[in-house]
């Protein structure tokens, strides 16, 4: 008998289906739907994206992915404090990992999170068929790794990018891209201020592909799909292939193989010096603090 007695998981679920999914025209459309939330990804809503994302490999109609999000942000983050926090649930697992949910101390989130977010992540990166996010209003910390996933991000006018982890004392989120998605003393900025990027700001430093009128944001994003999906499919698979295997002898994955055991690290000294693996953070204050700071800027998002 284990000498760990496992949680209770008392997450209440606000839907039966946060991911919905569609085709159109050989365009697989998958949505996420907890926008009461602004879309934190629970354990239930990254499994959900999980089998969408295989629906669509499966299909061979299908030629490209779009992400999107319904209202107003595309997302804000992982999941801490809603009613339908799952952390303590076990799912059945996409990888070789032992079950987290009886399990203590640092070993608690470090496999958990290496199979919802490291390596769910990279799992999404590797399929073999293009993939589209459609981004509009916040895209914020664990919100920044679904959008970083996919090939190509199409943004709207609205839209913004923001990590604000190291005021967790956090090293930035576990799918530590950042350094490949902009240059490395702006990605330092970007950590070190915790700040919003607007999209025009991403767009310059080629993290976005394109920005649009957020009335337009499905319409020409679909659209781009389209096109794409008219490519044959080895193609599309080779050319994903052979530009994912150059980021990766550029060190891209052994990189984040090593920012993630520093985000641990993290974790567990947060553990030790205030009780709380997140340092005591209070994301309301946070939100808070943000809507002041885009006031002053002349915009509140």
């Amino acid at each position: 008998m284990s000498e760990f007695v496992e949680r209770e998981d008392t997450a209440v679920y606000e839907t039966d289906e946060p991911v919905l999914y569609r085709v159109e025209n050989g365009v697989a459309i998958v949505t996420m739907c907890r926008s009461r939330y602004n879309n934190v990804q629970n354990s239930q809503m990254t499994y959900a994206l999980d089998d969408c994302f295989q629906r669509a490999i499966n299909d061979d109609a299908v030629k490209v992915i779009v992400l999107g999000a319904t209202g107003k942000h595309f997302s804000a983050g992982h999941d801490i404090g809603t009613p339908g926090r799952d952390v303590t649930k076990s799912f059945e697992r996409k990888h070789l990992l032992w079950d987290h949910t009886n399990k203590p101390g640092g070993e608690f989130l470090y496999v958990r999170e290496q199979e919802v977010y490291l390596n769910m992540c990279r799992r999404w990166r590797d399929m073999p068929k293009p993939t589209i996010a459609m981004v509009q209003g916040g895209c914020i910390a664990g919100g920044l790794m679904l959008a970083w996933v996919c090939d190509l991000i199409v943004a709207s006018e609205d839209a913004f990018f923001q990590d604000p982890v190291v005021r967790m004392g956090i090293p930035g989120v576990e799918y530590f891209a950042h350094a490949f998605e902009m240059h490395p003393r702006i990605a330092k900025e970007f950590l070190f201020l915790g700040e919003r990027m607007p999209a025009s700001r991403a767009f310059e430093l080629g993290m976005v592909n394109r920005i649009v009128p957020r009335d337009e944001l499905e319409a020409q994003t679909l659209e781009i799909a389209q096109r794409v999906a008219e490519q044959p499919r080895m193609g599309l698979a080779l050319t994903k292939q052979a530009v994912n295997h150059i980021e990766d002898l550029q060190g891209k994955r052994t990189g984040m193989e090593a920012a993630f055991a520093w985000h641990h690290f993290a974790h567990v000294h947060n553990e030790q010096v205030s009780g709380d693996k997140l340092g005591g953070f209070d994301g309301k204050a946070m939100a808070a603090r943000n809507k002041a700071q885009a006031k002053e800027k002349g915009g509140d998002q």
